[in-house]
Formats: structure tokens, C-alpha cells, sequence
């Protein structure tokens, strides 16, 4: 079957104690949980001490993890179920679930391999689209330039004039195209 609940808290207590997600009220719902349908595992003297507010959640949970695994196999598989209850990311991302998740599954592609950059089209950076952006520019200029010679009308004179292009521009975006 795998190894017992006791091992998989005392694997799994270092994520549960660095978790964020895990914060005050849903540490309190845990203890509730467990004080409420099991009080031979959380008796309500137990239950307060854990719900004490006065002390910070991260030592609260560290102690209550402690607690659990001292009060054997039985209690830890009722916080695992309590856990799957009320925190059900927290419960599938331990890594006792991930270890048997891929042992499961077999050989599949590593799911450590995260794209740390999104929507990367190129790696060139920004002179790159610059670049690339006045080339396109300066094609587009050398169009309008080369309707205005071709065709007489008001339209591409119009197109040029509303640009504000003089000649001396026009050669110098030629040139550099």
C-alpha cells in the first residue's frame, strides 16, 4: 500500500510549516475539524491551546503537526482527511502526493520543467524590435514615396503632406533602409 500516515506527516510537516497558504483561519478549521468529529484526538482543552491567537499561526501548526504524530497513525490520517476537506490545493501539491501521484502515472514528461518567461516570442530584446520596426517603417515610407511618383493625384500627395515628409527626410529614411 505504501507507507503509513504517520511517515507521510513527518515528510510532509516541512512543507505544511513553510506553506502560505495555510494561514490562520484555515489552520482553526483544521483544528476544528479534528476537535469536533474526532474529539479523542483533539480534546477541546487541546483545541484551545492550538487556537490560541496569541501565539503566531506558523508555531501553532508546527506544534498541533508535532502533536498529531505523537498521538499516532490514527490521528494523522484524520488530519490528512481534514486537510483534503478543507485545503484541497494544500492537500495535492504535499509532496508525499506528488511522490505517489508520479509513481502512479509512470514516466511522463518532468513536471519541474515550468517556462519561467511568458509569451516569449524572440530572445533579442528591445533593439531588435526597434529595428525591425523601422525597417518596417521606413518600407512603408518608400511605398507611399513610390505611389507618389507614380500616380499624380491629390490622395498620395495628401498621404505625404499629412506624414510631413520633406526630401531631405525622404533621403535620409532611404539611406538607412
Amino acid at each position: 500500500m505504501g507507507e503509513s500516515f504517520h511517515e507521510q506527516l513527518r515528510v510532509d510537516s516541512w512543507f505544511l510549516r513553510s506553506d502560505r497558504r495555510l494561514d490562520t483561519e484555515l489552520v482553526d478549521k483544521l483544528i476544528l475539524q479534528l476537535n469536533r468529529i474526532y474529539p479523542q484526538i483533539l480534546t477541546d482543552k487541546e483545541a484551545t491551546r492550538f487556537r490560541d491567537l496569541d501565539v503566531p499561526t506558523c508555531v501553532r501548526l508546527a506544534e498541533l503537526l508535532t502533536y498529531l504524530q505523537e498521538k499516532g497513525e490514527e490521528a494523522c490520517r484524520e488530519f490528512y482527511r481534514a486537510l483534503h476537506l478543507h485545503v484541497e490545493e494544500v492537500y495535492f501539491s504535499l509532496p508525499t502526493r506528488l511522490r505517489r501521484r508520479t509513481e502512479s502515472l509512470g514516466p511522463v514528461p518532468s513536471p519541474a520543467v515550468i517556462p519561467t518567461n511568458r509569451f516569449v516570442l524572440n530572445d533579442q530584446g528591445p533593439v531588435f524590435f526597434l529595428s525591425c520596426f523601422t525597417a518596417v517603417v521606413g518600407a512603408a515610407l518608400l511605398y507611399y514615396h513610390g505611389d507618389f511618383k507614380s500616380v499624380s493625384g491629390s490622395s498620395s500627395a495628401l498621404g505625404l503632406a499629412a506624414l510631413g515628409i520633406g526630401r531631405k527626410v525622404r533621403e535620409v529614411l532611404i539611406w538607412y533602409t
